[in-house]
């Protein structure tokens, strides 16, 4: 797999999914267990955006050690994660006007 195999690319694409457990999670899930007493979706989706949460972290920091990314650059894409829509924001703004091989 080609694509992924910069850590730029890794941060976008685990960025993206990360990000759309995020909205799954808040959009869906949490509607659905307490407007409609169903519980099981936030289990799943819950523990997916956990581990994927974590796989952005982990992607972020690998990535700016090895590209000697300055810190304010780490901490605004670490702040995305925890933003609805951000780790599509830092996406376009940060991650998308860096080189691929960077």
């Amino acid at each position: 797999m080609k694509w992924i195999q910069s850590s730029i690319s890794r941060l976008r694409v685990i960025g993206f999914l990360e990000g759309a457990s995020f909205l799954v999670l808040i959009g869906i899930a949490m509607p659905l267990k307490y407007f409609a007493g169903e519980p099981g979706a936030v289990r799943v989706v819950g523990m997916a955006h956990g581990v994927l949460f974590l796989l952005y972290v982990a992607a972020v920091l690998q990535a700016a050690v090895e590209h000697g990314w300055k810190l304010k650059v780490t901490a605004l894409l670490l702040i995305a994660s925890l933003l609805p829509f951000g780790p599509f924001v830092a996406d376009a703004k940060l991650l998308k006007k860096l080189p691929e091989g960077a």
